[in-house]
């Protein structure tokens, strides 16, 4: 019995031994496959006129100029809702032409002149359009509200200059801010409240003193 148990033991050391030297194996090798350090992000400088400042960013190239308005020049009016370019909420002008800023990259507009909500207007003096959004509450939990407004100003802008739309049933007329052109040009904003109507309202008002 003793013979039995002494050889028992001995197997069972064995195989903790294996296991523990496979382990110590498997570790070594993987420290020595182990990827090498990744190199730095590689970075840019980009000047741009944001809301009539010229501002100067160094920036991973891979930045969005959503990304580089909020997080780099704490402009956080403009959201960042899907991030995929679907919501209108990070909705910004760049030369007057309503963009996603999700979906471009800061270093895209080297020179560029942006406008986010907060050079649209003031609480002192408001714009136009963001004192029609107030007086016909054209927003409800707000959050979609500066890419909405954003984007209405650029429209009538659009419609001004005979910009043609898919709701034209003549695309060489003049446009005219009519409910359903104005419907067409902004559904790429997406209220999840459902306060069109009342965007809508301040648009025909903001395009009636326009005209």
């Amino acid at each position: 019995m003793s013979g039995s148990n002494e050889m028992e033991i001995s197997r069972r050391g064995l195989l903790v031994g294996s296991a523990a030297t496979a382990a110590l194996t498997t570790v070594s090798v993987a420290d020595s496959q182990a990827a090498p350090l990744q190199p730095q992000p590689a970075t840019m400088k980009v000047t741009m006129k944001v809301n009539g400042q010229r501002r100067s960013l160094d920036v991973d190239t891979r930045t969005t100029l959503l990304d580089a308005l909020r997080e780099h020049l704490k402009l956080t009016g403009s959201k960042k809702g899907c991030d995929h370019g679907q919501c209108g909420a990070c909705t910004v002008m760049v030369g007057g032409t309503r963009i996603n800023s999700c979906l471009s990259l800061a270093v895209m507009h080297e020179g560029d002149e942006i406008t986010t909500i907060e050079g649209l207007g003031t609480p002192e003096k408001l714009h136009p359009m963001q004192a029609a959004f107030v007086k016909h509450d054209g927003y409800q939990c707000g959050y979609c509200t500066p890419g909405q407004i954003c984007s209405a100003v650029a429209v009538l802008g659009e419609i001004k200059a005979g910009v043609p739309s898919h709701a034209m049933a003549d695309v060489t007329a003049r446009p005219q801010a009519t409910n359903d052109e104005m419907r067409e040009r902004m559904s790429g904003n997406i209220c999840r409240c459902g306060a069109y109507s009342n965007i809508l309202e301040a648009m025909t008002e903001v395009a009636g003193v326009d005209a």
